[in-house]
């Protein structure tokens, strides 16, 4: 038995003893012990190593290790400063040396001479391989023609670009007027194509990463048509005039009356008008010489059909010299083929201008059947249906023309009265000149 096991616990801690297997050091001891450094967190992948040695002379110096590649390169940092001493590196000042010449012997990427302009275009031909519609390609081409492909950007490397050439490329389309979605939508493909660079390794970074994306605000200001303008319109077209009267008028009613896009009109087949049923089914669409799918999941829809609707569509096919299930409802009269999308726009407007009726897109005879359907009191979520849209919030922009709870209320009270007043004027009618 030892010494220290023999003494009592007052006489051990007078002895200096404190390995009491009962008690650990006391609060004043725990007070005034030096703290335990924490230990160093672990570093980032892909920072290197800080690490020190010791040279012959007993001079400590700060050494780098990194990957670069296929190599791991050693360098020597620079002296450890001592405290007190001026001369030196703290560790913090040898950090940012590492990080400088690792940037600095980075091996270039692969491809590092591929300019954005050629980097575009292959991004578009990987594009078509994986199957993008053809109308969202054309889109993009247009947007590499003419905003990304003309120097100085279309010319640099994709490594040479930096945020502030991004910026300056947005600066410049804003001071040419052009409109914040066409500025946003060259952003996006920018951005697109040096995240394909980052994938092939033609850059590193992707500068579009640093820069705020461009601002679309959604304005909620809609042209349409109302009644009268509408029926001057028709009134204006001329169903005799050939060879496009018939098919004009009837394809004028459709629009401002189903809100069928002018893709989805122009690709319409008899097969697709269900008289039965009193709908119109929308299975596809014809863009820039293109059949396509409709623009999202809910573009394939049925629309109603209205009674006017279906007896203009009935008198056309009459008229008709395509009447088969797969012949086009709105044809060219001689052809039979799809009609050119800018002489159907040339003639709308020379329609309105004879109709006296303010100019408006053929596209706002779409916002003409939305506004009519929502101060009509259908619900947002069924004309979401009906106008084919992927977001409810595209569809609020007809809210405004929905009647409140209040004027439903006030409509269906005129109604009422309308009714008993038509009710008892033909009571009285009847009483004065009875039928015999």
């Amino acid at each position: 038995m030892t010494v220290a096991a023999t003494l009592t616990a007052p006489e051990r801690e007078c002895a200096g003893d404190n390995t009491s297997p009962s008690k650990g050091p006391n609060k004043r001891q725990r007070r005034g012990a030096p703290k335990r450094k924490k230990p160093a967190g672990r570093r980032g992948y892909g920072t290197g190593t800080l690490y020190t040695k010791t040279d012959a002379e007993g001079r400590e110096w700060w050494y780098g290790r990194w990957c670069n590649g296929s190599s791991r390169p050693h360098r020597k940092i620079g002296l450890v400063r001592v405290r007190g001493s001026e001369e030196g590196l703290t560790r913090t000042e040898a950090e940012r040396a590492l990080r400088q010449l690792m940037e600095s012997e980075q091996p270039k990427p692969i491809g590092a001479e591929v300019p954005v302009a050629d980097a575009g275009d292959r991004l578009l031909r990987h594009l078509e391989a994986k199957g993008l519609k053809p109308t969202t390609l054309s889109t993009y081409r247009s947007t590499l023609r003419t905003h990304l492909r003309p120097p100085p950007l279309g010319e640099l490397a994709l490594h040479e670009v930096d945020p502030e050439a991004v910026e300056e490329l947005i600066a410049t389309m804003r001071g040419d007027g052009k409109a914040p979605k066409t500025i946003a939508n060259t952003f996006r493909l920018l951005h697109q194509i040096f995240v394909f660079g980052k994938r092939k390794r033609w850059c590193r970074e992707n500068p579009c990463a640093d820069v705020d994306s461009p601002v679309v605000e959604r304005s909620s200001d809609i042209r349409f048509l109302d009644r009268e303008e509408l029926s001057a319109l028709l009134r204006a077209v001329d169903i005799e005039e050939l060879p496009f009267g018939s098919t004009d008028r009837a394809l004028f009613l459709t629009a401002a009356m189903t809100g069928l896009r002018q893709g989805e009109l122009l690709g319409l087949r008899w097969r697709d008008v269900d008289w039965g049923a009193s709908k119109i089914r929308v299975r596809r669409n014809y863009v820039r010489g293109h059949w396509v799918v409709p623009k999202s999941r809910r573009g394939s829809r049925a629309v109603p059909l209205a009674d006017q609707v279906a007896g203009e569509l009935g008198r056309h096919f009459k008229r008709s010299a395509y009447q088969d299930d797969d012949d086009l409802v709105f044809a060219h009269p001689e052809k039979g083929t799809v009609l050119d999308h800018g002489a159907l726009g040339r003639r709308f407007k020379r329609a309105l201008k004879a109709a006296g009726v303010r100019p408006v897109r053929f596209h706002d005879l779409r916002h003409t059947f939305g506004t009519r359907m929502a101060a009509e009191g259908v619900a947002m979520r069924r004309l979401q249906e009906w106008m084919g849209h992927a977001d409810l919030k595209t569809t609020q922009i007809y809210a405004d023309y929905e009647p409140s709870d209040d004027e439903r209320k006030v409509c269906f009270i005129l109604r009422s009265c309308r009714g008993n007043a038509n009710r008892l004027l033909l009571q009285r009618s009847h009483a004065r000149w009875p039928l015999r």
